[in-house]
């Protein structure tokens, strides 16, 4: 059995519904957030009136801190992008995805600099693009490439930290960055910036966000009952901002963020309404991520990807979505 394969296999013990109960009190939950998304949509919707728990939202920099975070202990449930699950797991350390969050269409943009125009996606060849590895930025710039026929041998792969990308473009440092709004909108307007003009560049990739969560917390009845009660809350904070769209940029970009209400507007274009999966309908989707980075060289072997879930919850996704 390979490691990978063996890491999977205790999850299997954690499949059994989890039904609506009653959190025991002085059950506490730490629950890992980003940018401080759950902790101001749930104040936002009202949603966190429905916590009868202790929550603590630390606000985390992307998923290596999280991953280091779970395997100390310190954490029970964490919101993370598409692949951290995948490199956890393709590490030896398997973290039950509980819930998935997705968009029709990704938040990401392929941005090229200032006096670079790129037609179609097979104009990236030879070019200096810059991404962060082991992120949802990756996949989404190899499965671009492998809608060119490219893989990521045929440009100059320039990995770098989140707050340096718009900067890179900025300077010239590199030709495309994978970049979110309101960055792209901003160098468009501010140094001449550019998105990549293929239509198809739109088609690649949903934007997917998971709930993964330390197998100790799943394996203790009290946290899984609070696990349950915080993905209700949440279903209905995302349900929220879905109807409340101006409500929430407002809240969330406008007034916490302190963007301009243009960037703000920008934002909220780009995004499609998000909506809770079950663990049926999320893995799919996860597959070809775990095949689209296997076959990129990414990982060290393919695997499974319907081991990463536990469908303990979808019984209740289902129901309150």
């Amino acid at each position: 059995m390979t490691r990978i394969a063996a890491v999977a296999a205790s999850v299997l013990l954690l499949a059994s519904p989890v039904t609506a109960q009653e959190v025991p009190p002085g059950t506490k939950l730490v629950v890992a957030d980003q940018s401080e998304l759950f902790a101001n949509l749930l104040k936002a919707s009202g949603a966190a009136g429905e916590i009868t728990f202790g929550l603590e939202l630390p606000n985390f920099a992307g998923g290596p801190a999280i991953l280091e975070a779970m395997r100390a202990g310190a954490l029970d449930l964490a919101y993370v992008g598409d692949t951290p699950p995948i490199q956890a797991r393709a590490s030896g350390t398997l973290l039950p995805i509980v819930a998935t969050v997705d968009r029709e269409r990704s938040e990401y943009w392929l941005t090229a600099r200032p006096g670079l125009e790129i037609g179609k996606l097979s104009d990236l060849r030879g070019k200096r693009v810059s991404y962060i590895e082991g992120s949802g930025r990756q996949a989404y710039l190899i499965e671009a490439l492998n809608r060119a026929g490219l893989t990521l041998k045929d440009i100059q792969p320039v990995p770098l930290r989140v707050a340096d990308l718009p900067d890179a473009i900025r300077t010239n440092a590199v030709d495309v960055a994978v970049l979110q709004e309101p960055h792209v909108t901003r160098l468009e307007k501010q140094i001449g910036a550019s998105r990549v003009a293929d239509p198809e560049e739109r088609k690649l990739l949903p934007g997917t966000w998971y709930f993964y969560a330390r197998p100790e917390a799943l394996d203790d009845p009290a946290k899984a009952a609070a696990i349950g009660e915080f993905i209700k809350a949440a279903i209905h904070s995302v349900n929220w901002m879905n109807e409340n769209r101006e409500d929430w940029g407002k809240a969330y970009y406008t007034d916490y963020q302190r963007l301009a209400p243009e960037d703000t507007a920008a934002v909220l274009a780009a995004q499609a309404p998000a909506r809770f999966q079950t663990s049926t309908e999320a893995v799919a989707h996860h597959q070809k991520l775990v095949d689209l980075l296997y076959e990129a060289g990414e990982l060290p072997e393919r695997f499974d990807a319907a081991g990463s879930f536990v469908a303990s919850y979808d019984d209740l996704i289902a129901a309150e979505r």
